[in-house]
């Protein structure tokens, strides 16, 4: 008798390019779904400065055809070793959804030679790790909303709807390199959008004057005090205005754009991190104030991301939102760590089975679509 399910891999790298997260679970026909276990692989140190500086704009073709191959065997291995973990064969195993690892993301419409268009890039070759696994593999799955008009982003929220459901008004909000929110809701459609820099800007800084990869439960923001001038002056970003669907990254938010930024900074280094670290949280709560709240009542958020272990910025956000329970991933018994690993397993599932897997109120796509090319 043909099985009810199919055992899938999910694997995620986001926009802090620090290695893959990966998971193994079992998806049923309805949707539901079992953890299995996880795996995680930490990018080498050269290959992370190799990715960053893809993505600050400074790489070469030569780099990014090269990083291609190198990311998929990366991402192959890492499969090749939960699958190892889990006790199964790779025959076991019916697809692997890998998002990549995007190295540039430019959804708005540019004009070029008459031929209007955005476009965005996802590196880690599923050729390279369906010939390295020997399982048929999923990936580039923004390219597709992208040509139907759509960000190419957010793709999460499909998952959100899946796991959360729209039974109350809840905002699921990841705190990454980026910070997005999806807000689930019964009185509106699901929708989500970037907020605005989430732990990108922290950790650069951190790097810059603390040799340290980011402020861990936010210690060094906590011993800082907020520039409130400095502060007016990041807030003046023209991104935190925009109307939603939007998507950001690294090629607003990068090294350069921090750069520029810092020239106005405060001598105090810990009330440069304080400050920085006050930017995401009031961009976040700003973001509710203009675009969430006029069209739902919010019962409570759910933080999830890095920044969610910061207590630096959950502090804030509880005092922003002081009459909304502010939870974690957590409290719904959810590992947030492996949860756009998860995601990409559940949009993958999609694919193979033609089902469309967009959001076009979230993404602002004209249309449903399939998302994801196969490797066999």
């Amino acid at each position: 008798m043909e099985k009810n399910y199919k055992i899938a891999i999910g694997m995620m790298s986001g926009t802090s390019m620090d290695g893959i997260d990966a998971c193994l679970i079992k998806i049923f026909e309805d949707f539901k779904f079992e953890f299995i276990t996880t795996h995680t692989v930490i990018y080498p140190e050269e290959i992370q400065e190799k990715l960053l500086n893809i993505a600050n704009n400074r790489g070469t073709t030569r780099d990014i055809c090269y990083m291609d191959f190198v990311v998929g065997k990366l991402f192959a291995k890492c499969a090749n070793e939960l699958i190892k973990k889990a006790g199964l064969k790779c025959k076991d195993v019916d697809f692997i959804a890998s998002h990549g690892q995007t190295v540039f993301h430019m959804p708005d419409q540019k004009n070029i030679a008459g031929i209007s268009t955005g476009s965005t890039l996802q590196i880690g070759n599923i050729s390279v790790i369906s010939d390295n696994t020997g399982v048929l593999t999923v990936g580039n799955f923004r390219t597709k909303d992208i040509a139907a008009g759509g960000q190419g982003a957010p793709l999460v929220p499909f998952a959100d709807e899946i796991i959360f459901g729209r039974k109350i008004s809840r905002c699921i909000q990841n705190i990454g390199g980026i910070a997005n929110v999806t807000v689930l809701s019964p009185n509106c459609e699901t929708f989500a959008f970037d907020t605005g820099p989430g732990n990108m800007l922290i950790d650069y800084c951190m790097k810059k004057y603390f040799d340290l990869p980011f402020d861990k439960d936010g210690r060094i923001a906590c011993s800082g005090i907020v520039d409130e001038n400095w502060l007016d002056i990041l807030l003046k970003e023209p991104y935190f205005s925009i109307k939603p669907p939007k998507t950001t990254g690294r090629e607003l938010f990068n090294n350069e754009y921090a750069e520029k930024l810092l020239q106005n900074a405060p001598f105090n280094k810990c009330d440069i991190i304080a400050t920085i670290s006050t930017l995401t949280a009031k961009t976040i709560f700003d973001a509710y104030k203009n675009f969430v709240f006029p069209k739902t009542i919010v019962e409570e958020i759910v933080l999830g991301g890095g920044g969610a272990y910061n207590k630096f910025l959950t502090g804030l956000l509880k005092k922003y939102f002081e009459n909304i329970p502010v939870k974690t991933h957590a409290n719904f018994n959810i590992n947030d760590k492996f949860k756009e690993a998860m995601a990409f397993a559940l949009l993958g599932y999609c694919t193979i089975n033609k089902i469309p897997n967009n959001l076009p109120s979230c993404t602002g796509a004209e249309k449903k679509v399939v998302m994801g090319e196969i490797s066999y």
